[in-house]
């Protein structure tokens, strides 16, 4: 039975996880632009930057000045004052200087496959997990929210199919050391309705559904039926990126998230609410793809841009 008009959460990864995996640095007045756009469309929950060594991560040097940067408008009745603004930290360094600078939400991240481990962060699973230790204990005294991405829930480029069993392992430590939201990443997007599905319910036995996300990539073009079949099952938070920017270096072929506008689309037609302009996503959309030289991945924006041409 469709569970249809049940309102979901977007949370919006473009500034992130988007941007930090296009080929150039965008500057941080535009990075600021598009966080102030994506607000302005309704979004609640925009993923601000990471706070990861600029010599890795170049996309995502200056964080910390962003995060500063936007300190004014989130004041009380300031146009970000209701919305959450994450960042990502994989370490307490990271965490320390994201809090310096007016964090009031975190992400930490590990891998459900033990060689993407390695090659993303350099450490194993076990490792990843107890590096974490610290940040939590510092966001727990804090009162800090931490959310914990979990990758190659449905395969991984290095090892092929991942055990939904080894997935639910990894969730389930996330959720013990105390990340209250666990976002489930289709990192090369070779998930189906089918395989997402077996995995949700390997996890749901060790963690509940309201605490998961779903993150989706189009790579083989299922990323909105993944949705789909998550929120079937579900699932009432969903990870997308404007325009679908993004991929990952360390998932070679894998594109970009799922396009916000698309699942935008699909949730409103469900009846299911999510807050969010779509004429004013699309063109932030458009806005932002001009910036990057590039075209939007959003089969919804597309459309929408050849339906306003003139034929």
């Amino acid at each position: 039975m469709s569970a249809g008009g049940v309102a979901v959460r977007l949370v919006e990864v473009g500034p992130r996880d988007g941007l930090q995996n296009e080929a150039a640095p965008l500057a941080l007045d535009a990075r600021r632009e598009l966080i102030e756009r994506l607000a302005a469309c309704g979004l609640r929950e925009i993923e601000a930057g990471a706070f990861v060594s600029p010599k890795w991560v170049p996309q995502m040097a200056g964080s910390g000045e962003l995060l500063e940067s936007l300190r004014p408008l989130r004041a009380p009745g300031g146009p970000l004052s209701r919305v959450a603004l994450p960042v990502l930290t994989p370490n307490l360094q990271g965490y320390q200087a994201a809090v310096a600078a007016g964090a009031t939400s975190v992400a930490v991240f590990a891998a459900a496959s033990e060689t993407f481990s390695q090659r993303n962060i350099n450490c194993s699973i076990a490792e990843s997990l107890k590096r974490f230790e610290p940040v939590m204990a510092e966001a727990r005294l804090a009162g800090i929210p931490v959310r914990g991405y979990l990758s190659c829930v449905a395969g991984c480029p290095y090892e092929g199919e991942v055990a939904p069993a080894a997935v639910a392992r990894v969730a389930g430590e996330l959720a013990a050391i105390g990340c209250g939201e666990i976002s489930l990443g289709d990192t090369i997007g070779v998930g189906t309705p089918g395989s997402v599905r077996a995995m949700l319910e390997a996890v749901a036995r060790v963690v509940p559904p309201g605490r998961l996300a779903g993150h989706f990539h189009d790579t083989y073009g299922m990323a909105v039926a993944n949705a789909y079949a998550a929120y079937e099952f579900g699932l009432r938070v969903f990870d997308a990126s404007v325009a679908g920017l993004g991929g990952c270096p360390y998932a070679p072929g894998a594109s970009g998230n799922v396009a916000t506008e698309d699942l935008v689309y699909l949730f409103e037609g469900l009846g299911a609410p999510t807050g969010v302009r779509l004429d004013a996503l699309a063109a932030t959309g458009a806005w932002i793809c001009a910036r990057l030289g590039r075209e939007s991945r959003s089969r919804v924006a597309r459309s929408l841009a050849a339906r306003r041409s003139p034929s």
